[in-house]
């Protein structure tokens, strides 16, 4: 929590101007969940929303408050940005600055060259001017010329200029954000690390809007495990992945304040260079009145899960443990509650697919969307998080609420969360999985002092109150100075 040493004056006309990406206001999801609690619980700020979006065919998910404006989008792959490169030196001088970013990409000698590179080509965003100017001949040679100095590790892999094409086409989407008008004023709030923070990157450098960010879950990390496997070459992987690096330390060393929202994301950014003195845990936080206890179970051994169907979430893991588990429980039923991203539809296949090839295909069940996701926890006798990747989420702590006994893997704020409360273990491991939800299956008595515990835990900790009050708070604090508001200390300390 925040020590209060006496009234803050109120929100007035403070500004607070929400940056995010794939997100709130245009998606559901755990990050839509909390943008919307916290928007919804501080009405005395003028919210503003920067929204970067796939297409910028997406509507609204969300009913907006009156005090919240309607968000200017960002498609990051829709019809391309206005304008035309520039001419004469005014175009050479762009390049100029496009070589030094590039540099700063590929050579660790030259990495203090990532800043006044970014800064400079954000201006040239605002004019128009960048990204007709990476959709040329010119920008594909550049990058060709740097990526082959002699002494690069991106030379020995021998790039192509497919590579070239691949990468630069990349870079130009991953920068458009630098277009959008930076906040001129009040403070701008990254709800997530990654391209939403561009904007605010600007405004900082420009206008001096003290940037906060949150991270729910470690952006960067994300990145590293999705290009793992991503369909490119390591010359194209290694300088994408190179720009997400540089993008996170610069922000770490930006942001007036970091938020993680919980201790294992905290790790991640004092690594990346965050100051110490500058990160504040802030767990997210749940109504118990709106996720009161589930009331009776399920008769058929019934095992849960609420989220939205992506590699991240590890679907094929529950799988593969439920079909353990309906070995030694026949009558065992597997419901998965959520929807599919667009383009995320070959992997629901996948997860069917799977499942029938493993003989359980009419015991899993994919729900879809629920109109009300408490209808998700109750469906289980256990509710299951098989998450590879997570921040605090959202799932686990509304199941906590409602009273259910919960089995998870042991990724970012999960332990934090559940204490014990729930069974966690090994992310990848269907086994111990599979060994988790029979030992709860079996004793119902254990189920339920489980899930009263859970309950218990998030009335004490993890309620949505405590979640807005600290962030009236810092808003406060980051637009009048700590003068005029609170004095801050880590929240983790206080649970």
């Amino acid at each position: 929590m925040l020590d209060e040493l006496h009234p803050p004056p109120s929100g007035g006309d403070v500004q607070v101007t929400l940056l995010t990406e794939g997100t709130y206001p245009h998606s559901h999801g755990g990050v839509s969940v909390w943008c919307d609690q916290l928007v919804s619980g501080l009405p005395e700020f003028d919210f503003r929303i920067t929204a970067v979006t796939g297409t910028g065919r997406e509507s609204l998910a969300w009913e907006l408050p009156s005090h919240v404006r309607p968000p200017v989008t960002v498609p990051m792959w829709g019809p391309n940005p206005p304008g035309k490169p520039p001419r004469g030196k005014a175009l050479r001088d762009l390049m100029e600055t496009y070589e030094r970013f590039l540099t700063a990409l590929l050579d660790p000698e030259s990495e203090e060259l990532f800043a006044p590179a970014l800064y400079e080509l954000a201006t040239s965003a605002l004019a128009g001017e960048l990204s007709p100017t990476l959709r040329t001949d010119a920008a594909v040679r550049t990058l060709a010329g740097v990526w082959t100095r002699p002494g690069l590790a991106a030379q020995a892999a021998r790039p192509t200029l497919h590579d070239a094409l691949t990468a630069t086409d990349l870079l130009e989407h991953a920068l458009r954000p630098l277009t959008a008008p930076p906040p001129h004023d009040g403070v701008a709030h990254a709800v997530s690390g990654g391209l939403a923070v561009l904007p605010g990157l600007v405004g900082s450098h420009r206008y001096g809007v003290p940037l906060l960010l949150t991270e729910h879950g470690v952006y960067l990390r994300e990145r590293y495990l999705g290009y793992r496997t991503g369909p490119y070459r390591w010359p194209v992987k290694a300088l994408v992945l190179g720009f997400f690096r540089m993008l996170a330390e610069e922000t770490y060393r930006v942001a007036e304040m970091v938020t993680p929202g919980n201790r294992y994301n905290r790790l991640w950014e004092e690594r990346g260079g965050a100051d110490p003195r500058r990160i504040h845990t802030v767990y997210n936080g749940v109504d118990p009145a709106a996720f009161p206890p589930a009331g009776p179970e399920p008769e058929v051994p019934t095992l849960s899960w609420a989220g939205r169907v992506d590699p991240i979430k590890d679907l094929e893991t529950l799988i593969r443990a439920f079909a353990l588990v309906r070995e030694a429980v026949p009558d065992a039923r597997l419901r998965l509650f959520g929807g599919t991203p667009r383009g995320g539809e070959a992997y629901r296949e996948r997860c069917e697919a799977l499942a029938a090839e493993l003989g359980h295909g009419d015991a899993v069940v994919f729900e879809g969307r629920v109109e009300d996701i408490r209808d998700a926890y109750a469906a289980g006798n256990v509710v299951m998080l098989s998450s590879i990747s997570e921040g605090f989420p959202f799932t686990l702590i509304e199941a906590m609420s409602c009273g259910r006994a919960t089995v998870s893997t042991d990724v970012g704020g999960v332990t934090e969360a559940v204490g014990d409360s729930g069974l966690v273990v090994p992310p990848r491991e269907p086994e111990a999985m599979a060994k988790a939800a029979l030992e709860l299956l079996r004793d119902p008595d254990r189920r339920a002092a489980m899930g009263q515990a859970a309950r218990l835990r998030v009335i004490e900790q993890f309620t949505l109150r405590q979640t807005v009050d600290t962030f009236r708070n810092i808003y406060l604090q980051l637009a009048y100075g700590e003068d005029e508001t609170v004095s801050l200390r880590p929240v983790e300390a206080a649970v």
